[in-house]
């Protein structure tokens, strides 16, 4: 009931109706525009580059800002409180706004995919690799993990949103800056542990790096990398990277059942 509850809410908002517009009218533009100019090819190509950026770049910041206001939202308004009264855990809480909002979003993604697959039936050679639909459930899973320890932390709906900006621009920009900036500077080998190191703290990366792997790219990455995508190409190494989506996915969600119970003892 309270998942049913939050999940009319989050699609009520105008945020989300923004958002699922937005997707589509991109990733539409993004095939009829790279069909019209681009000869079908093979393997990596740059319809699939776009819609990876794309989704990696706007995805992760509505997810945050979307998931951290919205329990920050509750907490400020004392709807939390309220639900407090009754036998609800904080975790609960934390597991029925996760689901709530991971639905949402799958909804979004699912009406903006699908959009682009009849518009792409329309269109010789176009197709939508499984590989980059299970990235989005992944992008969807672990943002909306971090979009809600991030509105437990802020516990209002201004520090919440300002706090995702500056996560996503943490996330998406300053690392990769660093790293760039750094390379002028430090031996090629330092920088190339501290881009594998980025690659497992940084999330954006990890996904990234995913669609590599699993899609068969990883020459993409070049032959600095050979050893770990080496790794990560084995059964082995895809059962840690298994591991550590799940880690990325419940790790936020355990810390913000902490806060929220701390906050609410006090």
């Amino acid at each position: 009931m309270f998942v049913k509850i939050e999940l009319k809410q989050i699609l009520r908002s105008r945020w989300m109706q923004l958002v699922a517009f937005l997707f589509t009218f991109v990733f539409v533009a993004i095939i009829v525009i790279q069909q019209m100019a681009l000869p079908d090819m093979e393997g990596f190509t740059r319809q699939t580059a776009s819609f990876l950026n794309v989704l990696l770049f706007l995805l992760p910041l509505f997810i945050l800002t979307i998931g951290s206001m919205s329990i920050a939202g509750d907490i400020e308004s004392g709807w939390f409180s309220l639900l407090k009264t009754y036998p609800m855990r904080s975790m609960q809480f934390i597991i029925g706004k996760y689901v709530a909002t991971v639905l949402a979003f799958l909804l979004v993604v699912l009406v903006a995919l699908g959009v682009v697959l009849t518009v792409g039936s329309l269109l010789v050679g176009v197709r939508l690799p499984i590989v980059l639909v299970i990235l989005t459930l992944l992008c969807i899973f672990i943002f909306v993990s971090l979009g809600i320890v991030l509105g437990a932390f802020a516990k209002t709906r201004l520090f919440a949103l300002a706090l995702s900006l500056v996560v996503w621009s943490f996330l998406l920009l300053l690392i990769s800056y660093a790293l760039m900036a750094l390379g002028a500077v430090v031996p090629g080998h330092i920088l190339q542990k501290l881009t594998i190191i980025t690659i497992h703290i940084n999330p954006v990366e990890w996904l990234r790096f995913g669609y590599f792997i699993f899609s068969n790219q990883a020459s993409v990455l070049g032959p600095a990398f050979y050893g770990v995508t080496k790794f990560y190409l084995s059964p082995y190494g895809h059962a840690v990277y298994g591991i550590v989506t799940i880690l990325w996915i419940a790790l936020p969600l355990i810390l913000a059942s902490k806060l929220l119970k701390e906050d609410h003892q006090r």
